[in-house]
């Protein structure tokens, strides 16, 4: 891992993007540093994939993705999936990214309280 220490959830980066106060607070919160951060494949999915996604809205989160690492499903996370799933009810891309955050030791950030529970299980 090269000098990640949190993974931002979806939301987190919407939050940010959108100039949200409750995203802007929790990164100061952490003191985050953008040289600091990761988001789950799972997340650059969600972003990229949205319905009707400007040509402007995608410039933007291009530029924010290409001072994140990327993290991809492997065989680490595809085994804590499967142990989240089982252990209690979430959605298969929640799953991923609190399984993301916890195989690469990574502190999750997320405006979801549900979310952020779940990665700090098992």
């Amino acid at each position: 891992m090269s000098g990640a220490k949190w993974l931002l959830d979806t939301n987190v980066v919407i939050g940010l993007l959108k100039r949200q106060s409750a995203a802007i607070a929790l990164l100061e919160a952490q003191q985050l540093n953008l040289g600091q951060v990761a988001v789950s494949q799972i997340t650059r999915m969600e972003l990229l994939g949205f319905p009707g996604l400007a040509q402007e809205e995608e410039a933007a989160i291009l530029a924010f993705l290409g001072n994140c690492q990327i993290l991809f499903v492997d065989e680490a996370v595809e085994q804590q999936v499967i142990r989240l799933r089982r252990a209690s009810y979430c959605k298969l891309p929640d799953a991923i990214i609190a399984a993301t955050a916890q195989a690469h030791q990574l502190t999750l950030l997320t405006l979801d309280q549900r979310l952020e529970k779940l990665a700090t299980q098992l």
